[in-house]
């Protein structure tokens, strides 16, 4: 399979059937993402098209990304960020709250995941951790990519991308582990009303 940098080289020569063959390798993975960060399909899309508008940019600056994946993740995480600054992010949000840390033992948070009814309710958990812990754990786990990988994308050193994803996956253990407790409390007592009848 041509690689990445194999296709870049032949778009910044004018390629388009390269870049095509390069959007189609990305597009989905990136807007995946991006929509998981910005919780926003449309916008997701137009943050898309921007992150290969600069990518096109970039090129006809004569200067090719060395590590192209990470060179995309990179901006379309710059270009969240750059949401979330904005106005229309204000106005339509309110502030994370910082979360208490649980110490302590129960299963872990990949047992949780696999527990789970539906991938929205762990979406629903990732929501309310701090925005950077988000990033970690989208990429790590949903992107699957690994952590210097990550590291390079976020312009963050290793050490801190390991600490944020250690936090992020306590901080996540202890959502999901009160949202089924709260789920079994709603359970027992609609039980406990249905018998009093």
């Amino acid at each position: 399979m041509i690689t990445d940098e194999q296709l870049l080289t032949q778009m910044a020569k004018g390629d388009q059937a390269a870049f095509e063959a390069f959007v189609h390798r990305y597009h989905a993975p990136i807007h995946q993402y991006i929509e998981r960060l910005v919780k926003d399909s449309k916008k997701a899309e137009d943050l898309v098209q921007e992150t290969f508008i600069r990518l096109i940019k970039q090129l006809q600056s004569k200067q090719i990304p060395q590590y192209p994946k990470a060179w995309l993740y990179r901006v379309a995480s710059n270009l969240c960020k750059d949401y979330w600054r904005s106005a229309y992010y204000r106005s339509e949000t309110t502030p994370k709250e910082e979360l208490p840390i649980s110490e302590d033992e129960g299963p872990s948070v990949v047992e949780i995941f696999e527990r789970q009814e539906t991938r929205q309710e762990v979406l629903t958990s990732l929501k309310q951790l701090p925005d950077i812990q988000q990033q970690i754990v989208i990429l790590r786990f949903y992107q699957d990519l690994k952590l210097k990988e990550i590291a390079d994308i976020l312009d963050i050193p290793l050490g801190t991308v390991k600490s944020s994803l250690f936090h992020a996956l306590k901080k996540l253990k202890d959502l999901l582990v009160q949202q089924k407790e709260v789920e079994y409390d709603e359970g027992t007592r609609s039980r406990v009303i249905s018998t009093r009848r």
